[in-house]
């Protein structure tokens, strides 16, 4: 499985963005995907995911109400859309896979896309 994210960028706060992250492969096996995001000086943190086979959603508390994660799964993409962007949004975000085959799970990351948000 290749995760690759685009759609970062630099956005005032109150502001949008949407990432994606294209997924190829083995993409049969994902078992779940999601959004991570690690800003400087702090460890990566869960943003939101969802399951490859209902589609049910996860959600962080920061971002509530605010970021909506979702699939289309004839495109083989992910997208987060974040509105209402806030400076402690700001950090790098990494598309995440876990993959179920075999009997065993894996994951795999994106090389990770910078969102940048100024007051």
């Amino acid at each position: 499985v290749q995760l690759v994210e685009s759609g970062g960028g630099l956005v005032q706060a109150g502001g949008s963005l949407r990432l994606s992250c294209a997924v190829s492969g083995n993409t049969k096996s994902i078992y779940v995907m999601g959004w991570y995001r690690q800003a400087p000086g702090k460890q990566r943190e869960l943003v939101a995911t969802i399951t490859g086979s209902t589609g049910t959603t996860n959600y962080a508390d920061s971002v509530k109400g605010r970021f909506t994660i979702s699939r289309d799964n004839a495109k083989n993409t992910m997208y987060l859309q974040m509105n209402s962007l806030k400076p402690e949004d700001t950090a790098v975000y990494y598309c995440y896979a876990q993959s179920y085959r075999g009997g065993g799970y894996y994951d795999y990351w994106g090389q990770g896309t910078q969102v940048t948000v100024s007051s």
